[in-house]
């Protein structure tokens, strides 16, 4: 079960667990829509740096400066600063408390109520001098402040997987836009070239209208199907420039100095990526160690609650030196210590140690239920990044079939209209498929990358390479 059955454990028992928690779930032997022979798969387990996997300069490049200047990692990078910082405000209490204390008092009684007035001395004037060190120390007897620290420990592991976390995030939505934009590219240019090749045609239909062999019709449809093409620019120009600066904002740079060079689509590599062992993906998967840092946070917590019940023991001490005169302040007979021990017991706080019990408690829940979900979404995102790279895979596929079909189609289309052999329905309806086919096969090309981005993605990004087995080796 999960670590939060610690709550049924006595005090302490849980504290001391280093052991990661157990989702209790049923976690299959192999993916469904992976390699089925394990043995293979762990030949393509992702790199440390995956995205060079592409073969894009380019697209390395903004990646590499992503990481380095995005803003929401580094938005991540101060919260580490904050949890560790507030890791070191934790374990304060297991040290003990040490103040250097100095005081120098002059003082005169009232003439009309002080002991003195009676006995003629006329109101003296004290002076009073001292200089002294102060110790407290709680002594931690039920772990409560070692809980505290654990606490705020786990809390600062999590703001590392955290990190990672963004850092993912950041890494796949650059690769993403990247590609976006060598799509709208690639779509710009198919646009325009189908713009020309239609304009070419209707010049040829034009010259057959002015010989009497093609009728006015005929003329206003291939001119409708211009200028249908080239309505179909501006969306795709617009859709270039958002992403180019969206790619802008993931690497912390204005629009303005940022310059795609990009090319095609077909240009870019598409790695061969395997998913590994599912019982692997708990150990890589930033999002899960996160969630398991935040449990073991709030284990601790749920401890820290219980232990502010239990009596607390505090051993205070001062000593130093203390006179009337500067001159004797340092003199051994000033000297002065005191030292204290002090038990105590909440009693009556108006219910509000219960009250913060319950509480850590709920968040324990919370958080195990949290990272159940987690170690599930995982499993899901993986089966679905498997099945986005066979299915747009085999759609690339089939739409390049169609588009060499149907360019054969266009070809053979063109002869017969210059031989003037040829119905200009016909070659309407052929254009048409052509270009909507071309356009189609780029928009193919791009989910397919951008499958293989998720599965990436899904997997936790680069995993560490495996600690080779001297034994196996010898």
């Amino acid at each position: 079960m999960l670590q939060g059955i610690c709550l049924m454990l006595p005090l302490g028992g849980c504290l001391l667990s280093n052991d990661k928690p157990d989702p209790g779930l049923d976690i299959p032997v192999a993916y469904e829509y992976g390699p089925k022979r394990p043995v293979l798969a762990d030949a393509a387990v992702p790199s440390l740096d995956w995205w060079r996997g592409f073969r894009s300069k380019e697209l390395t490049e903004f990646i590499e400066e992503a990481q380095l200047a995005n803003l929401d990692i580094a938005v991540a990078i101060a919260q580490i600063v904050q949890a560790d910082a507030q890791s070191r405000v934790a374990g304060a209490p297991l040290l003990p408390m040490v103040a250097l204390n100095g005081a120098a008092t002059r003082s005169r009684p009232s003439q009309t109520t002080g002991g003195n007035s009676s006995s003629g001395s006329g109101g003296s004037e004290f002076n009073n001098l001292s200089a002294s060190l102060t110790a407290s120390y709680e002594i931690d007897f039920w772990g409560k402040n070692r809980a505290a620290l654990r606490a705020a420990e786990e809390s600062a592991v999590a703001s590392r997987y955290n990190r990672e976390v963004v850092s993912l995030a950041t890494v796949v939505s650059v690769a993403n836009t990247y590609f976006q934009v060598l799509a709208a590219q690639e779509r710009l240019r198919i646009a325009r070239q189908n713009v020309a090749s239609a304009s070419r045609i209707l010049n040829l239909i034009k010259q057959q209208f002015a010989a009497g062999t093609a009728s006015d019709l005929n003329v206003a449809q291939q001119e409708s199907l211009v200028n249908t093409q080239r309505a179909s620019i501006p969306p795709l120009v617009q859709t270039l420039r958002q992403n180019e600066a969206a790619l802008a904002l993931l690497i912390a740079r204005p629009p303005e100095r940022v310059v795609v060079r990009g090319g095609s689509l077909r240009s870019v590599t598409i790695p061969r990526v395997t998913p590994g062992l599912p019982s692997e993906l708990v150990a890589q998967r930033p999002d899960i160690r996160q969630a398991e840092a935040q449990l073991a946070a709030a284990n601790a917590n749920v401890y820290n609650a219980r232990a502010q019940l239990l009596p607390s023991i505090t051993l205070t001490g001062e000593g130093g030196y203390q006179s009337a005169v500067l001159q004797t302040l340092l003199r051994p007979e000033s000297m002065f210590y005191t030292a204290t021990a002090g038990l105590t017991q909440p009693i009556f706080e108006g219910g509000k140690l219960l009250g913060n019990l319950d509480l850590q408690k709920g968040v324990q829940d919370q958080l195990v239920q949290s990272y159940r979900k987690a170690v599930i979404s995982a499993f899901t995102d993986v089966d679905k990044a498997l099945i986005a790279v066979r299915e747009t895979a085999l759609a690339e596929r089939l739409q390049q079939d169609v588009v060499n079909s149907s360019r054969r189609a266009f070809d053979l289309s063109d002869q017969q209209l210059r031989a003037g052999t040829l119905n200009l329905i016909t070659l309407l309806q052929v254009e048409q498929t052509l270009f909507q086919a071309e356009d189609a096969l780029a928009q193919a090309r791009l989910a397919r990358l951008q499958a293989v981005v998720s599965v990436y993605q899904a997997l936790g990004g680069g995993w560490l390479p495996k600690p080779v087995d001297t034994a196996d080796a010898r």
